[in-house]
């Protein structure tokens, strides 16, 4: 769990790969907004279903995947982040990431400027993939070349889509 709560922010460039992917990730919808973990949060990105009382039957869920991202690229970005995560020994409650086991879209504002969220755009996802994404190229499983060229075709799609207005903007400014 450190490894991929460390790298979160840019793997979400991955595993949240379209602009769309954003609109999911707010608070208020069940959806994870927080990087941390909990036991039955669904507004932290890594859940620990309470109901698994037994050792054997203890999992973990990282909750922000979603169906536009290329599985292979995901399940591969996920697992390098979790090596990085046994490699270097980052420890989740050490470092602040948890456990919270109280439901964090309800905690007092000056509570929630203290938990760091999940980037709010693809770009932002990028900009954070950009910086963050040597533990991707461990033992060759990601070529910085893919990862270049996987961050050059997104931002020209950001870019491309910001010139388009979505049928929610033509309905609201067009009487304007």
């Amino acid at each position: 769990m450190g490894g991929l709560l460390k790298h979160i922010s840019a793997l979400c460039a991955i595993t949240n790969p379209s602009t769309n992917s954003f609109k999911r990730l707010v608070p208020g919808f069940e959806a994870p907004v927080t990087v941390g973990y909990a036991t039955s949060n669904r507004s932290a990105v890594i859940r620990i279903p309470a109901y698994a009382k037994e050792p054997k039957e203890r999992r973990f869920e990282i909750r922000n995947p979603d169906a536009t991202c290329n599985p292979y690229f995901c399940y591969a970005a996920i697992l390098m982040a979790g090596l990085d995560g046994i490699k270097n020994q980052i420890d989740p409650h050490e470092n602040g990431w948890g456990p919270y086991d109280v439901n964090l879209y309800n905690l007092p504002e000056e509570e929630k400027k203290k938990l760091k969220a999940l980037p709010v755009s693809l770009d932002e996802a990028l900009d954070a993939l950009e910086a963050d994404h040597d533990f991707l190229m461990e033992g060759g499983v990601f070529p910085e070349s893919l990862i270049k060229n996987f961050i050059m075709t997104k931002r020209a799609e950001t870019a491309e889509l910001a010139k388009i207005p979505t049928p929610a903007e033509f309905e609201k400014y067009y009487r304007v």
